[in-house]
């Protein structure tokens, strides 16, 4: 049962996010961030913020430093809009499945050409 409100947290705290992100942080190396998935654990200690952030290697490591500097404030930000009892804490990553899926979609694309 605790999964299920886990994942609700976890949607809530998606859209909360998307929302700080894009009007709140005035940090000029945070970019144009899209907030992919949030994964909430059981005991609603800890959340993984999945990003993709739009640019270059430099650009992308420029973004995950100013959200990481802007973790206090955007944690904050979430207690205030989310009732919980205990803020999670909040840890950024890059989503990666949407570079994978484009590459196998690129392999694919390679192969029919091939094929015709």
């Amino acid at each position: 049962m605790s999964n299920v409100r886990a994942n609700r947290v976890g949607e809530q705290m998606k859209k909360e996010l998307g929302d700080i992100i894009s009007r709140k942080i005035k940090d000029p190396r945070v970019g144009f961030v899209t907030v992919t998935a949030v994964e909430v654990t059981n005991d609603l200690q800890q959340a993984t913020v999945f990003i993709t952030v739009l640019g270059d290697e430099e650009k992308k490591e420029a973004t995950l430093n100013g959200l990481a500097k802007a973790t206090g404030f955007i944690r904050s930000e979430i207690g205030k809009r989310i009732r919980l009892r205990k803020t999670p804490e909040i840890y950024f990553e890059f989503d990666e499945s949407i570079d994978y899926g484009n590459k196998i979609e690129r392999l694919l694309a390679d192969l029919n050409q091939s094929d015709e």
